[in-house]
C-alpha cells in the first residue's frame, strides 16, 4: 500500500506530468507522421469549418489519442477533459498540439464546465466531447451532453479514427494505442442537428442516434484498416 501511495505521489508531481505529456505529444506526432491517412466524409464537417459555425464533436473515450488530427480548422478547438491526475496528463498533451481544454464531465453535471462549454460555444469555437467519459460504461451516451446541445442550439458532430497498426488496452474503453508505420483513417460522421425547442422524446432520440452513429464509423474505420470491430458491451456479454 505504501509502494502504491509513493507511486500515486510520484506521477502527480508536476515535472512528471509535464515530461510525460511532453513524451506523449511526440509519440503522436510520430504516429500521424509515419502513418498514410485518408480522410472520409470529410464534407459532412466542412460546412461548419467554412462558415465558423461552433460544433460538438463526439468521439468516444477509447479514440482519444489521435483525435486532435481531426480538427483541420483554424478555428480554435478545446476538448473537455476530466480533472483527475490522468485527465491533466491529457490535457498537457493535446495542449502541445494546440488544444485548448476544459477541465470537468457532463456525467457529473458540473455546473461550471457546462457554464464554460456554452461560453465557448457562444464565442463561436467549438468543443470535443467523449459521450462515454471518463467511466463509462463503454460506448453509452450521457444525456447531459444532448441537453447541452440542445441549449446551446449547436450541432453534434462524431467523428472517430483507426490505424492498422495498433495495440487495444484491456480497459473499460478498451483504449486504442495506435503504432506507426502503417495506414490510418479519420472518419467523420453525418451530423446531429439540434435546436432550443427539441421536445424530451427528441432529444432522447438524439441521444440513440448518436450512439448508432458512432458505433457506425468506429466500425467503418476498423474495417477500412482490417481491423476487429470492438465490440459493445452487450456483444461480449453475449458471447461470455
Amino acid at each position: 500500500m505504501n509502494m502504491r501511495k509513493a507511486i500515486k505521489n510520484f506521477t502527480r508531481q508536476n515535472w512528471v506530468q509535464q515530461t510525460v505529456a511532453w513524451l506523449g505529444a511526440q509519440f503522436m506526432t510520430l504516429v500521424f507522421k509515419t502513418n498514410s491517412w485518408q480522410y472520409l466524409n470529410k464534407e459532412r464537417v466542412e460546412p461548419y469549418w467554412q462558415s465558423s459555425r461552433p460544433i460538438i464533436v463526439c468521439f468516444w473515450h477509447n479514440r482519444l489519442a489521435m483525435m486532435t488530427y481531426a480538427w483541420l480548422s483554424e478555428t480554435p478547438f478545446h476538448m473537455m477533459i476530466s480533472g483527475h491526475a490522468d485527465g491533466k496528463i491529457i490535457s498537457l498533451t493535446v495542449g502541445h498540439h494546440g488544444i485548448k481544454t476544459i477541465a470537468g464531465s457532463t456525467s457529473k453535471g458540473s455546473s461550471e464546465a457546462i457554464r464554460k462549454i456554452l461560453r465557448v460555444l457562444k464565442q463561436g469555437e467549438s468543443v470535443g466531447v467523449t459521450p462515454d467519459g471518463p467511466r463509462g460504461p463503454r460506448f453509452s451516451i450521457n444525456q447531459g451532453l444532448i441537453n447541452l446541445a440542445s441549449k446551446a442550439g449547436v450541432d453534434l458532430v462524431p467523428m472517430t479514427y483507426s490505424t492498422s497498426r495498433r495495440i487495444v488496452w484491456k480497459s473499460w474503453d478498451r483504449l486504442v494505442f495506435p503504432l506507426p508505420f502503417g495506414k490510418g483513417v479519420i472518419v467523420y460522421g453525418e451530423p446531429i442537428q439540434m435546436n432550443s425547442n427539441q421536445s424530451e422524446a427528441d432529444l432522447i432520440a438524439a441521444g440513440k442516434l448518436l450512439r448508432e452513429r458512432l458505433i457506425d464509423i468506429c466500425n467503418q474505420a476498423d474495417q477500412h484498416c482490417g481491423n476487429e470491430i470492438i465490440p459493445e458491451p452487450d456483444m461480449v456479454k453475449a458471447t461470455t
